[in-house]
């Protein structure tokens, strides 16, 4: 029992963490740049309106899609990473 309430305190403080950590990928050529955290909350989407000034709207979107994808994959990635360590202690199979 001391054993699941330790790694339930762990769980807390890596979740405080990941509200606190900060990813930033790019797409297209830096035209669309994305910060999330490890929460996977979005913070901040940029555009460079310099690139996309003169590219179709579609080709924009794709970016758009392709940013927010990697940005939540990282973030899904970190938290994995972070959550592993206590995963025994609670007894979580496949984390």
């Amino acid at each position: 029992m001391f054993e699941k309430s330790k790694a339930l305190f762990e769980l807390k403080k890596i979740q405080s963490a990941l509200a606190k950590e900060v990813i930033e990928v790019e797409a297209g050529g830096g035209a669309v740049k994305i910060k999330i955290n490890g929460e996977q909350k979005i913070q901040k989407i940029t555009l460079d309106e310099a690139i996309i000034r003169d590219t179709e709207m579609a080709k924009v979107e794709k970016w758009i899609e392709s940013a927010i994808t990697q940005a939540i994959t990282r973030s899904q990635q970190l938290a994995a990473e972070k959550m592993r360590s206590v995963a025994g202690g609670l007894g979580l199979p496949g984390l």
